[in-house]
């Protein structure tokens, strides 16, 4: 089969506080569909913990030692953010899971990879660990992929929260284009449409704001009249998608109006611009998503749509709330990046 799904039953070792919503049941949950994924005959495979090497491409010396610094212990990075005595460990783990998937695309063993690990990963700066996340292993697979020949990668993060460390690690990075829907304003406070990125990269920081309550039919406008037409422009060698299923209708953090079927779409949106521009190359990694029953939902409706050998259909939900939130977010975008890409 062309899809290969990553996992591991280790991430479920990285502990949280009782009632934190970063909790060992979504790695279960992450199990479970593993596990289903395996009985109808896909390969599920484990990854190997990311290298020194691999995690200072993104992270400074510093934040490296400090992280190695908490192997075996149980402390609080800050007031969201916990270790438990395996989350160093884990940590590797879900960044090494990151690069596997990516080794398995562009080494042509497989067209598409769904990568399901935890921790999160995309709210980690170059110097700092936050938001639940202790390395960021969106910008972790992205380093490396170009390394193994991608000139050009882009990053889609349809997170219900905007990835302030993917951001600061590629803002002066002409070569990966990052793109972010995302509820705004909101946690952790960036994202507007007007960071468009630094010097070489300016115009390669790609904010979608939304506000809050937005709906499939929002999310649907501006994946067509903004997300893909840049990705088709950018041209990438592959597309990394940062999956995070916190802008669902039931996420007890997120308040955005997203289906489970509006993040089929989404997904198979970028499954079709990755078969127009790049052979097919899509890696989805895991991010947000703490309601346990919708996370499932999504993952399952996810597997199927990378798993079929033809692309389908786009389908969006009918019915969708009528709202002005995705025209507006439009009309920001376009007037911040009028300059550097065609609408």
């Amino acid at each position: 089969m062309s899809l290969i799904v990553v996992a591991s039953d280790r991430f479920a070792e990285h502990a949280t506080p009782p009632g934190h919503p970063e909790c060992s049941e979504r790695a279960e949950v992450m199990d479970v569909v593993a596990a289903e994924w395996r009985a109808r005959g896909g390969e599920v495979v484990a990854p190997r913990m990311a290298s020194r090497e691999q995690l200072a491409r993104v992270h400074s010396s510093e934040h490296l030692r400090r992280m190695s610094e908490t192997t075996g212990v149980a402390m609080a990075i800050d007031a969201d953010t916990y270790t438990s005595p395996d989350t160093y460990e884990v940590a590797l783990l879900s960044a090494g899971a990151a690069i596997e998937g990516v080794e398995r695309v562009m080494g042509g063993k497989h067209s598409r990879a769904l990568v399901m690990s935890r921790p999160p990963g995309h709210h980690a700066e170059r110097d700092r660990a936050m938001g639940f996340c202790f390395f960021n292993n969106v910008a972790v697979a992205a380093a490396h992929a170009r390394t193994l020949g991608a000139k050009r990668v882009v990053i889609v993060d349809y997170d219900v929260h905007h990835g302030n460390g993917t951001q600061e690690i590629f803002e002066n990075d002409p070569h990966v284009l990052y793109i972010s829907t995302h509820q705004f304003p909101y946690y952790p406070g960036t994202g507007a449409a007007t960071e468009i990125g630094r010097g070489e990269g300016t115009g390669h920081i790609f904010n979608v704001p939304l506000e809050v309550g937005a709906t499939d039919d929002d999310y649907r406008l501006t994946f067509e009249q903004l997300v893909v037409p840049v990705i088709r422009q950018f041209a990438p060698d592959l597309v990394l998608v940062s999956a995070g299923f916190d802008a669902h209708e039931r996420d007890p953090l997120g308040g955005m109006r997203v289906s489970t079927q509006g993040f089929a779409a989404m997904t198979t949106m970028l499954r079709e611009v990755a078969e127009a521009c790049c052979g097919g190359r899509l890696v989805v990694i895991t991010e947000g998503g703490y309601d346990l029953k919708a996370l499932g939902e999504c993952l399952r409706i996810v597997v199927d749509g990378l798993a079929s050998e033809q692309c389908p259909a786009v389908s969006w939900p009918t019915g969708s709330p009528a709202s002005s939130r995705g025209r507006a977010a439009v009309t920001a975008v376009r007037a911040a990046h009028t300059r550097f890409w065609t609408f």
